[in-house]
């Protein structure tokens, strides 16, 4: 479809491009419980406060007013076609696009970014309203000196955006590509379970103006906001790359779980994500680069909680070094879970280690050692 739109540089889209401004903007007056859902998403608690992305943004940070947006652009330009700018859904941001951006550079220029609070963007103003988000969005592609004209592609809530974008800035925009838009006006339900369509819900009060400068800070959300926000996080953090996003590439779910991990503000959820991932490719070389980060991110806290997990993390990268044969480097990584648990003064945690030493020491054909560990373990009445 992208292809398509650059080679034939034209408007023919999916029918809800049309879609006029009045409506669009009759939509963003009256839910505000999108508004609220854009506030929450594009708000990473601690981006100043603890700790930093794991890898340099592959992009460029670009100041739009007293704030930074991060903008990714690969490919070629050439001065016969548009610039394609992907526009993500409702809390993600440019890694999303990991296994498309590539393709697209094949045979256009082709821009990714984080919108305000989102990856490696700074906060931005409050309200996030979404002529708020279109207005840095051109700001940032015109202080960038990305080329005109564009070819807007938006994925779920991000389809509003590339439509209020072409509407806004018509004469810029030659193509849209819509996937899993959203739709023009959406049915809401309410608390009661009645739907009704957003429209119904409009109040009638004018849609915040644009905000040139003022950048949120994480001391401007009312606390119990902020709470909320957190819980909400937390939950999501634990399981950060579900399917479909298990197919991203290592880094890309690396990033999207050190955002929800920063958005909960706990260092100790970082990690834990950071596990949880590691878990997921157990047994390979993808489960020790995870492990290994965890534990970087871990010992470099100064959260008791993040802490916490480093023995349990020495336990999981022992395992994988033992799955794959390398049982040498396994051995070093027990004793370190081991020596960890006797720090903490943990006797079962201790007692499971000094096992899973033993068993590794088998596998060495060490079987005398081995031995007495076990014999121990069975005076002091352990069971496996």
């Amino acid at each position: 479809m992208i292809r398509m739109l650059l080679n034939r540089a034209c408007v023919k889209t999916d029918s809800a491009q049309s879609l006029p401004l009045a409506v669009l903007s009759s939509v963003f007056v009256c839910t505000a419980s999108l508004l609220l859902l854009t506030v929450q998403a594009s708000i990473v608690l601690a981006q100043s406060e603890s700790t930093p992305p794991p890898f340099p943004p592959p992009g460029k940070l670009v100041d739009v007013g007293g704030w930074r947006l991060h903008l990714n652009c690969t490919g070629e330009a050439r001065p016969s076609q548009p610039t394609v700018i992907l526009e993500s859904g409702l809390g993600d941001f440019s890694v999303e696009w990991s296994l498309v951006q590539p393709g697209v550079a094949a045979f256009a220029r082709v821009c990714s970014y984080d919108r305000a609070g989102d990856g490696w963007s700074d906060l931005g103003p409050h309200p996030r309203t979404m002529r708020q988000i279109v207005y840095e969005l051109h700001t940032l592609l015109d202080n960038a000196g990305v080329k005109r004209p564009l070819v807007l592609v938006g994925h779920s809530y991000g389809g509003w955006l590339v439509r209020l974008y072409a509407s806004s800035y018509p004469a810029e925009v030659v193509g849209m590509v819509l996937v899993e838009a959203g739709a023009g006006n959406p049915w809401r339900k309410l608390p009661d379970g009645k739907l009704v369509r957003s429209s119904d819900l409009a109040t009638g009060r004018p849609i915040p103006a644009v905000k040139l400068s003022g950048p949120l800070r994480v001391s401007d959300i009312p606390p119990d906001a902020l709470s909320q926000m957190r819980a909400g996080i937390a939950q999501l953090v634990k399981r950060p790359n579900e399917p479909p996003r298990n197919k991203l590439p290592a880094d890309a779910q690396r990033m999207r779980a050190w955002a929800l991990a920063q958005e909960s503000g706990e260092e100790g959820l970082a990690v834990d994500a950071a596990h949880m991932i590691a878990i997921t490719h157990s047994g390979t070389p993808q489960a020790l680069e995870w492990n290994e980060k965890g534990l970087a991110l871990a010992r470099q806290s100064k959260f008791a909680k993040a802490q916490a997990l480093v023995p349990a993390m020495h336990n999981n990268m022992a395992w994988d070094l033992h799955d794959l044969k390398r049982y040498d480097e396994a051995l070093v990584a027990f004793r370190s879970a081991q020596e960890e648990w006797t720090k903490r003064g943990k006797p079962r945690q201790i007692q499971v280690a000094k096992w899973s030493v033993a068993q590794c020491l088998r596998s060495l054909k060490r079987d005398e050692e081995a031995a007495v560990i076990e014999r121990a373990l069975e005076a002091e009445g352990f069971k496996p």
